[in-house]
C-alpha cells in the first residue's frame, strides 16, 4: 500500500522540478485544449492551491470515501471540463506571475508542511467531504497527468518517481472499474483489444 501523503510530497517536488526547467519563453505556446502552456502549468498548481485550501475548509461527514469515488462523482455533476475549468486555469496561469517557476516552489514549501502533519483531517472538496489521505491522492494524479500533458506541451518531460506512477495508473483502473469498465481496460491492457474510441475515466 502506498503512503498518499509521500507519493503527493514526491509528485509535488518533480512538479517543481519540471516547472523549473520550462523556458519562460514557451509559456505562451499552446497547452492542452483551449489552454496556453502557462494556463496548463496554472492549472497544474491548483493541485497544491486546492490542498492549501480545503485543509481550511473542514468537514464533519465523509461524503465520498475514496479518491476513485471522487472522480466518479465530479463525472456524475458534469465532469471537469467546461467554460469556467478554462477560465480558472487562465486565471491560474496569471496567478504564476513573472516566475512561474518561483511561484509553484513557494506555494510546494508552503503546502508540504501542512500535509506532514500527524493527523487526517475530513475536508471539504468540491465533490464533499473527504479523508485528505484519499483527496491527495486526486492531486498526485492531476500532477502526473497533467505534468505529462506539461512534458508534451514543452518538451520538458517530468521526472516522477515510482509511487507517483503506480498511484496514478492503478486510481485510474480503480475509477474505470468502479464505473462498470474494467472489462475493457482488462482486455487492452493485456493486448486482446484496443480501447474503446473516446474512452476515459475522468
Amino acid at each position: 500500500m502506498l503512503d498518499s501523503r509521500t507519493t503527493f510530497l514526491s509528485a509535488a517536488t518533480a512538479f517543481t522540478d519540471q516547472v523549473a526547467r520550462i523556458p519562460p519563453d514557451r509559456l505562451t505556446e499552446a497547452g492542452l485544449g483551449d489552454w496556453d502552456l502557462r494556463a496548463l502549468v496554472g492549472h497544474t498548481s491548483r493541485s497544491l492551491v486546492t490542498v492549501e485550501t480545503y485543509l481550511d475548509q473542514p468537514a464533519t461527514d465523509v461524503d465520498v470515501p475514496s479518491a476513485a469515488d471522487y472522480y466518479l462523482a465530479i463525472a456524475a455533476a458534469g465532469g471537469a471540463s467546461g467554460p469556467e475549468i478554462v477560465e480558472r486555469g487562465r486565471r491560474a496561469g496569471h496567478a504564476l506571475g513573472d516566475d512561474p517557476a518561483a511561484f509553484v516552489a513557494t506555494l510546494v514549501d508552503r503546502v508540504l508542511p501542512l500535509v506532514e502533519r500527524d493527523d487526517d483531517p475530513v475536508i471539504t472538496t468540491i465533490a464533499g467531504g473527504m479523508r485528505l489521505e484519499e483527496y491527495l491522492r486526486t492531486r498526485t494524479f492531476e500532477l502526473v497527468v497533467h505534468g505529462l500533458d506539461i512534458g508534451a506541451a514543452s518538451g520538458v518531460e517530468p521526472a516522477f518517481g515510482q509511487a507517483p506512477w503506480v498511484d496514478a495508473a492503478t486510481l485510474a483502473a480503480e475509477v474505470a472499474a468502479l464505473g462498470g469498465r474494467a472489462p475493457d481496460l482488462l482486455l487492452a491492457l493485456t493486448g486482446r483489444r484496443s480501447l474503446p474510441e473516446g474512452f476515459s475515466v475522468v
